[in-house]
């Protein structure tokens, strides 16, 4: 019989009337990778959460290593080596790294009544050597670290407190291609014989979870539908356990072919900032998906602030073509019907303690309003939000549930819909499926799709290859901060050939 690490005998969740998790009765075996499989909404991150101890179940037990395990906090369960990497960021950010690193563990750096500093940065550099993680800045304040950075000394804080059983929560939706091959190693590495730990891994990349996951869990309306070994699943009835019924077709384009209009909607010309971008130059026209992608280091996340107008000190020309104007910042760009969706979406897009119903309306505010006097009409702002609720799919208790209480799936729900219920002519995407289940991941394809119909141009920003191979007409590939190379769908879309270009 497998060595069990975990076990969870009817374990409960429930928020009022609501069941986040019903019943559950899960085995791990040690050394496996466990995936949680499920839409937003079916109890996955409130197992994970009662498991590190940020939530108490409402009823049931657990057991780890055949002891019972209830864990008060989370530094209970690391002082039970069970450690966390949550879906969203968890660093503060006025602290730096390095403090964000061992925050709550200070005192073993302790030197009389002062902390060694020194002393924490040596064992932090220590543990990104030990576990072979890509190297990020120590320095400076974490909040002005990039997402992926960010998500990557989450894990090596988590992994500093040596633990034999680590969640994995939708990590590798934040990192670009070469980061995701450093976290496939690393949890080969860490489930090895050599090493002996267990992970449970949420992540909504059905391909990604084919692959590097040992089992499956199916997890739906709160309850655990199904569990077996991964090569006993095909992903078309993994798809259909998740969401109850059968999924079918390609997510993606069905054409191969390069296809869009002549007419150039956005010129961009030398488009520079300085330490992050230098000298980029292209055309985006009407019903183009112009995909931007490369590795973790070619500053593809600063090309959507730099367009909109966020970034300091930004250089050359955007001009929209159709008005022969200049867009100088974000008020140019809504005035000329254009949006920016960031891949921070707590920190750039939403108000996390307002409603969704305000969420969605705020964007919106020149379609709701009426009369001389601008007046917001409560009947619009109602049946525009309702639309956004209905068609993303966003599980709440109603509009006016505050969005930092929602699943990051539903959030990052919200977050699309407020734009996208708009009527566009170009929108700047970054990684707009980060963090969704399959059925919304199809939704926001099919829109874009519809889109492009429409003529409405979009630039996507994408960390996953997949994807921008399957949407796009082209792609900007972004090397060093500069512009490696533009590739075609028709001729160029070959993954080797684009990694290639990338390196």
């Amino acid at each position: 019989m497998a060595d069990i690490v975990l076990k969870t005998e009817h374990l409960c969740k429930f928020f009022g009337a609501t069941k986040a998790n019903n019943d559950l009765n899960l085995e791990i075996p040690r050394g496996a990778v466990l995936g949680l499989a499920g839409e937003n909404g079916s109890g996955k991150s409130t197992l994970a959460s009662m498991i590190c101890g940020i939530q108490k179940p409402t009823s049931g037990k657990m057991y780890l290593n055949g002891q019972e395990y209830a864990p008060a906090n989370p530094v209970d369960a690391n002082e039970h080596h069970v450690a966390m990497v949550l879906q969203e960021l968890g660093v503060v950010g006025p602290l730096d790294p390095v403090t964000n690193m061992f925050l709550g563990r200070t005192g073993k750096f302790k030197s009389g009544p002062l902390v060694s500093l020194s002393g924490m940065k040596k064992e932090a550099e220590a543990t990104f050597e030990k576990w072979n993680l890509t190297k990020v800045p120590l320095t400076g304040v974490a909040g002005n670290m990039s997402i992926e950075n960010r998500k990557v000394l989450e894990l090596a804080r988590a992994l500093s407190i040596d633990p034999k059983f680590l969640i994995l929560d939708e990590i590798s939706q934040a990192l670009s291609h070469d980061n995701r091959k450093m976290l496939y190693k690393f949890i080969e590495h860490f489930t090895s014989q050599e090493v002996g730990g267990t992970i449970l891994m949420v992540t909504h990349d059905l391909e990604e979870m084919m692959e590097i996951c040992t089992h499956i869990s199916v997890l739906r309306d709160g309850q655990i539908i199904d569990t077996r070994p991964t090569s006993e699943y095909t992903m078309d009835e993994l798809k259909r356990l998740m969401i109850g019924r059968e999924v079918s077709g390609d997510y993606y384009r069905a054409d191969q072919e390069e296809n869009y209009q002549q007419d150039v909607v956005l010129k961009v010309e030398h488009l520079t900032v300085p330490g992050e971008l230098n000298d980029i130059s292209f055309d985006l026209h009407k019903g183009e998906i112009l995909g931007v992608c490369g590795l973790s280091d070619g500053g593809i996340h600063s090309v959507g602030p730099a367009l909109f107008g966020l970034s300091e000190h930004r250089k050359g020309n955007i001009v929209y073509v159709p008005a022969n104007r200049q867009l100088k910042g974000p008020k140019d760009m809504i005035q000329t019907n254009g949006a920016y969706l960031s891949k921070d979406r707590d920190a750039d897009g939403l108000m996390l303690d307002a409603s969704i119903g305000q969420n969605i309306s705020v964007p919106n505010v020149r379609l709701l309003t009426q009369g001389p006097f601008k007046f917001l009409s409560p009947a619009r702002v109602n049946k525009l939000a309702n639309k956004a609720s209905v068609d993303f799919e966003i599980k709440s208790s109603g509009l006016g549930q505050v969005v930092k209480s929602l699943s990051g799936g539903n959030k990052q729900k919200v977050n699309l819909s407020r734009w996208l219920v708009q009527d566009l002519e170009y929108v700047i995407l970054d990684c707009p499926t980060r963090g969704v289940d399959i059925g919304v991941k199809a939704y926001i394809y099919g829109v874009m799709k519809q889109m492009k119909e429409k003529g409405i141009a979009i630039i996507l920003i994408s960390d996953e290859l997949p994807e921008a191979m399957g949407m796009s007409d082209r792609l900007l590939v972004m090397k060093d901060h500069e512009m490696a190379g533009m590739l075609s769908r028709t001729t160029d879309f070959i993954e080797d050939k684009i990694i290639e270009v990338m390196l």
